[in-house]
């Protein structure tokens, strides 16, 4: 079992960064992909980013490319997902994932990943 809590969500200005944290609990998540999702209202979950359990493998959506960066520390065992750039489309709640994913086709699913935090929410005001 894997327990994620993520924190760092808040209200910026568009142009400014935000950075987010998913701190993990079980000694599995070293060994596991890790991905961060959003949700905004009225909208479906849509991902963002993954990591591979390595760190060696990063993967973005098109629309968060070039401004958020992902990363973990498998020896704290967290991740983070740097947020730059940050436009009112941006808003949402977001979600740090992490589970058995493998194939790169299969990061952008939500259904490979088991574990789910409970969602830090981040607002860009215009």
């Amino acid at each position: 079992q894997v327990q994620l809590v993520e924190s760092g969500g808040g209200l910026v200005q568009a142009g400014g960064s935000l950075k987010l944290s998913c701190a993990a609990s079980g000694r599995t998540f070293s060994s596991i992909a890790m991905g961060w999702f959003r949700q905004a209202p009225g909208k479906e979950r849509e991902f963002v980013a993954a990591i591979s359990w390595s760190g060696g493998a990063t993967y973005y959506a098109e629309s968060v490319e070039g401004r958020f960066t992902i990363s973990r520390d498998n020896a704290k065992n967290t991740g983070d997902l740097q947020m730059n750039s940050l436009k009112p489309e941006d808003t949402a709640v977001y979600y740090c994932a992490a589970g058995e994913v493998h194939s790169k086709n299969d990061y952008v699913r939500r259904p490979r990943y088991t574990y789910w935090g409970q969602g830090t929410q981040v607002t860009v005001s215009s």
